[in-house]
């Protein structure tokens, strides 16, 4: 149950609450008393004789979740990962997709996903589509439909998923592409280390340029240090002068490299411009798992030598309830407790809360996260501190859309039972 509720018209202010002073330009851990006042849904400069004290609670913008596959989601009860590995999780998926992956199963699953964002307080997703044929005709006009349907509630992007070997000029990528363009998406790629990396990531970049869009790539997800896709990537983008922006994710393999090899990519992502996007929560559950063996590595990406360059960094869930990941719900403060407690980034800088609404939602062109007017998007929680903030799921949370308390109600995983077939 909500802790509070709040009026659903009229002229009121909400006393004492605070948030994060990063998002008063104030580089420290700390939090500044943020009084809201709220003019028939509308975030408004002018007070009220109507103060509602809300004694001391954080108030932080909603979510936006840059990274996500909505298209994959929840189908762990038909697939599961045999062993929890990425190849298991690689395979998994691919067979589920091939008997599966009609536009009603992909519909039904997406649309149960944007309920839970929508619920936990997320205003902005991107979400990856596999989009090797057939799945491209599938699964981008049922994303196109349902960004249709969501506008107003959930902001949505999307990108094209598919493995760096499967790009060629001449052949399926192209018409993929093609499809990316139409539906206003962002062009991607899965890069890792082949042997005509370079030429393929030239075509990428070549048939972003040709059709204007972004670009979004997976890079080097794998603790093997040999793997130095990154590095490939920002060197294309320096030397093709490239000024659309590019999103890279994942990157754990810097986390194994000499320092000497990885600051020297870092120094490279910096200057390209390029920004980056962390998956702990997948990360820690694929990276370093071995068979009877406690895993050592946590598979995190460089975010704090990122940061100290100017690296734009931002935190997203990644996937839900499928072989690359057994659980999450797309709750950007789950990614937050979660991104907090492996990446260390408790004792650290104080603009890190930007990364989860802010920072993505400029990444991705989502437009303010945080603005001063306009309608009211926020999200109360019950705690007045960090460790408050971040020692509970927060289930009681207070979110506002357009002015208004929303209905909180999860979906039920009931819901999608007669999909859940196994293959």
């Amino acid at each position: 149950m909500d802790f509070v509720k709040l009026p659903t018209s009229g002229h009121f202010t909400l006393t004492n609450v605070v948030t994060p002073a990063c998002y008063h330009g104030t580089n420290v851990p700390g939090f500044v008393e943020t009084p809201l006042s709220l003019k028939d849904g509308v975030l408004t400069e002018e007070p009220s004789e109507q103060a509602i004290d809300l004694r001391g609670v954080i108030v932080l913008p909603c979510g936006v979740d840059m990274h996500t596959h909505l298209d994959k989601g929840h189908i762990w009860a038909r697939s599961p990962n045999p062993d929890g590995t990425f190849m298991g999780a690689l395979t998994t998926v691919g067979a589920d997709r091939t008997a599966h992956w009609h536009a009603n199963d992909v519909r039904r699953r997406m649309e149960f996903s944007l309920k839970c964002a929508w619920a936990h307080g997320t205003w902005a997703i991107r979400t990856h589509l596999d989009s090797i044929p057939p799945q491209d005709d599938i699964s981008w006009p049922v994303f196109d439909e349902l960004r249709t349907e969501w506008a107003g509630r959930i902001a949505l992007q999307a990108a094209c998923l598919v493995a760096i070997e499967n790009v060629d000029r001449e052949g399926p990528y192209a018409h993929t592409a093609d499809l990316v363009q139409r539906y206003s998406g962002v062009l991607g790629a899965v890069a890792y280390p082949v042997d005509d990396l370079m030429e393929r990531l030239n075509i990428v970049f070549e048939m972003a340029e040709a059709r204007d869009l972004p670009l979004d790539f997976h890079v080097d997800e794998t603790l093997d240090p040999t793997s130095t896709a990154l590095h490939a990537i920002a060197e294309v983008a320096l030397k093709r002068g490239f000024e659309a922006p590019v999103t890279v994710g994942h990157c754990c393999s810097l986390s194994t490299q000499d320092p000497e090899v990885s600051y020297k990519t870092l120094d490279l992502v910096a200057e390209a411009g390029i920004s980056v996007v962390s998956l702990p929560m997948c990360n820690l559950y694929l990276q370093d798992r071995q068979p009877d063996r406690t895993p050592r590595f946590r598979g995190i990406t460089m975010v704090h030598e990122m940061v100290a360059r100017g690296i734009p960094v931002a935190f997203a869930s990644d996937n839900t309830r499928d072989p690359f990941y057994a659980y999450g719900d797309l709750d950007m403060l789950e990614v937050m407790r979660e991104a907090t407690r492996i990446g260390h980034l408790d004792h650290s800088h104080g603009e890190w809360p930007l990364a989860f609404n802010m920072t993505p939602a400029d990444i991705c062109g989502f437009g303010p996260a945080n603005p001063p007017c306009g309608p009211a998007n926020f999200v109360l929680y019950n705690a007045r501190s960090w460790t408050e903030l971040l020692a509970r799921p927060q289930s009681d949370r207070v979110v506002i859309r357009n002015g208004q308390q929303i209905d909180r109600t999860l979906p039920q995983y009931h819901e999608l039972d007669d999909l859940m077939e196994p293959a």
